[in-house]
């Protein structure tokens, strides 16, 4: 691994950190998911993927969900890596999850 390259935990425990957001949300003038995105790649983490759902609801029951005049479909931002890496970031990004739902799960990284 260079200086430069994410982080890579094959067969480690490592953290599955979970972000579950709106299509809509933002930070500033950006989107919530691109601002998390940059952070993550800024902080060197071993991956991020953002999954974007059909519908979806949270503890509210609003449905959120895509229409021909407005998207609210529900995203999730999922990144891995080492806990102490995954709780650094964290406590980065605190300031912008208001509202996001973060949920953490150890998992296991292999590599086949």
């Amino acid at each position: 691994m260079t200086e430069s390259s994410p982080s890579r935990h094959d067969g480690r425990p490592a953290i599955r950190l979970t972000l579950m957001l709106e299509t809509r949300a933002h930070a500033g003038h950006a989107s919530l998911e691109s601002q998390i995105m940059k952070q993550a790649r800024k902080a060197k983490l071993a991956g991020a993927t953002v999954f974007e759902g059909h519908a979806g609801y949270g503890a509210s029951g609003h449905l959120h969900e895509g229409h021909l005049l407005s998207d609210d479909r529900p995203r999730a931002i999922v990144i891995v890596d080492a806990k102490e890496r995954i709780e650094t970031f964290l406590e980065e990004i605190a300031p912008l999850l208001k509202g996001v739902t973060v949920s953490l799960a150890e998992v296991e990284v292999v590599e086949l």
